[in-house]
């Protein structure tokens, strides 16, 4: 799963509840393998959905490790990309009033449009999918006159892009993030 927050726009809380709902795209980097997810990873993990700031001495308690071992493995985790640990803001509370889904039709190589469609501060959640669109985009905007902006002299302005159709949202009635490990 990758989902991409560029540096300066806040991650959104679609529904306006003020809850974390968003993980945000980190400069590129080189990681470190992808740890083994071992059921003891995967249970801090499930440890860090319900409560992202829970205290590593709890999460030792629940799983059976130390304060330090349980440091040492989120730390292994964050730096392989396995998870990342944010705060989270609500976007109309700091000024940006206006999200929505964009998917778009693309010719050539899509993933060098998707490419360019992330570098866009606006854009934090790109999707190379199957079906009607090529790529499916989350924006956060500061309002219909940015989104206009956005949409109709940069996004369609880019080599490749064929046709975009926008999906302004009005209401989120349900996201969650708490999906557990397998």
């Amino acid at each position: 799963m990758k989902r991409v927050c560029n540096n300066g726009f806040p991650c959104t809380d679609r529904g306006g509840r003020g809850t974390i709902d968003r993980v945000v795209h980190r400069p590129a980097r080189a990681r470190t393998p992808s740890p083994a997810l071992d059921d003891v990873s995967k249970r801090i993990i499930e440890q860090l959905q319900e409560d992202g700031r829970r205290a590593y001495a709890t999460i030792g308690k629940a799983v059976g490790l130390s304060e330090a071992a349980v440091r040492q493995r989120v730390q292994r985790l964050l730096d392989s990309g396995v998870i990342q640990i944010v705060a989270v803001t609500d976007p109309v509370q700091v000024g940006f009033s206006r999200q929505a889904m964009i998917g778009i039709k693309v010719t050539g190589d899509v993933t060098e449009v998707a490419d360019r469609v992330a570098e866009m501060p606006e854009v934090d959640y790109v999707v190379i999918a199957a079906g009607s669109f090529d790529l499916i985009v989350e924006v956060v905007c500061e309002d219909d006159d940015h989104l206009l902006e956005l949409v109709s002299q940069r996004l369609r302005a880019l080599p490749g892009v064929l046709t975009t159709e926008t999906f302004v949202y009005l209401k989120l009635r349900k996201q969650l993030y708490n999906w557990g490990t397998r």
